[in-house]
């Protein structure tokens, strides 16, 4: 599995703005092959301060990510709204090591 990491800091004046794109950027990621998870986390210090938690089933998928026409349309919009440069860094999940197909066909065999 692979996984992104993103790191925002969104202006003041822009949150509202943000708010609403990045559920956009959500609902249609988690519909995407290959995506295993996409979480908005928001901070609890610091409302402007965000991380993204992109889990795919392998580096090919979360490539094919990048080249959707909404996250393309997300990457041309919200950049204006960053208080700094977006961090983002690529991890390989190791724990758990299973895929979500592997952990639901446990699951519904009762394992």
């Amino acid at each position: 599995m692979h996984a992104t990491l993103v790191q925002l800091h969104i202006k003041l004046e822009h949150l509202a703005d943000f708010l609403s794109a990045v559920k956009v950027n959500h609902e249609a990621s988690v519909q995407e092959p290959g995506n295993l998870r996409f979480d908005v986390l928001q901070s609890r210090v610091d409302p402007t301060r965000f991380l993204l938690y992109e889990l795919y089933a392998c580096a090919e998928d979360a490539a094919a990510h990048r080249e959707t026409a909404h996250y393309k349309e997300w990457n041309a919009r919200v950049p204006d709204w960053f208080a700094s440069d977006r961090r983002a860094a690529e991890y390989l999940c190791l724990h758990p090591s299973q895929t979500v197909e592997v952990l639901e066909a446990q699951f519904i065999d009762g394992a």
